[in-house]
């Protein structure tokens, strides 16, 4: 909390009055609570689909045609219904011209982009489930200073963290 004044940088604020010291105007940033969306870019939204729900088991939440702009799917992790992972196809319908969309494409299939550290409960048994529905690990288990972590690719060529959390 912050006292008010004709230098404070607050962008966007609650102002409200002390209780203790009448008079005197505090100023209460607002803050950012949580995130609900963010997006992968993939190459082929079908086989993103495979994958996040297939092999991964994510839950679909959102699966629905756009007309001509495309589709628009969302999936989650099981644990995490209230967080909505955009499987955005790269073309040039919404987002990119043909160019920026060649570009973007070319990127994601050199492996550029890795976006989220998703968690587990028990690292060595879901690596090897993945591994078994063909999940494509580029680090395999490790124990590291902050837990147990691996390396793995969607079909599309992003990479993500698998972690499982240290105990104890």
């Amino acid at each position: 909390m912050q006292h008010a004044n004709e230098n404070s940088n607050f962008r966007e604020a609650r102002r409200f009055t002390s209780l203790y010291f009448p008079g005197i105007t505090i100023l209460e940033e607002v803050m950012i609570t949580k995130a609900n969306h963010f997006s992968i870019f993939v190459l082929d939204q079908t086989s993103a689909y495979d994958f996040y729900v297939n092999k991964l088991g994510f839950k679909v939440n959102t699966d629905a045609e756009m007309g001509p702009k495309g589709r628009w799917l969302t999936v989650n992790p099981p644990g995490q219904p209230d967080l909505e992972i955009t499987l955005m196809a790269i073309d040039d319908k919404m987002m990119f011209n043909a160019e920026s969309a060649a570009i973007m494409r070319d990127l994601v299939k050199k492996n550029t982009f890795g976006f989220a550290v998703f968690e587990c409960d028990d690292m060595l048994a879901t690596y090897e489930e993945l591994k078994a529905k063909g999940v494509k690990f580029t680090k395999e288990p490790t124990k590291e200073f902050y837990g147990f972590n691996a390396v793995f690719e969607d079909d599309s060529g992003n990479w993500f963290s698998l972690s499982e959390a240290k105990k104890g």
